[in-house]
């Protein structure tokens, strides 16, 4: 499959299924929590599914998952929850992008 492809469809996948896990969570503004979750979690679906780096893409793709959390973990605080479901986002989204992805050209 097209990696493009294949990271918008990832991207979609941890993005929902994140907002799932934080549907019974209480925010003070949700919709904009939820959003902010969907796409953290959404570009790291797409980034690891897309980059190229010189290791397995299943390691690559927990430092994109890592890098991308950071930010999110510092403004909230909550460094564990969000640090450690973008690394698994990462890991995931990058297995499976090495799976089913056609191979990167130069």
């Amino acid at each position: 499959m097209n990696r493009v492809v294949l990271g918008l469809l990832l991207g979609l996948a941890a993005g929902i299924v994140d907002v799932l896990l934080m549907l019974p969570m209480k925010f003070p503004d949700r919709p904009t929590a939820l959003a902010g979750a969907f796409f953290s979690r959404f570009a790291i679906g797409f980034l690891a599914a897309n980059v190229t780096v010189p290791f397995h893409p299943a390691l690559a793709g927990a430092l994109v998952g890592l890098l991308i959390s950071i930010p999110d973990a510092i403004i909230t605080k909550a460094y564990a929850p969000i640090l450690i479901t973008g690394v698994i986002f990462g890991v995931l989204c990058g297995w499976a992008a090495h799976a089913w992805g056609a191979s990167i050209s130069n």
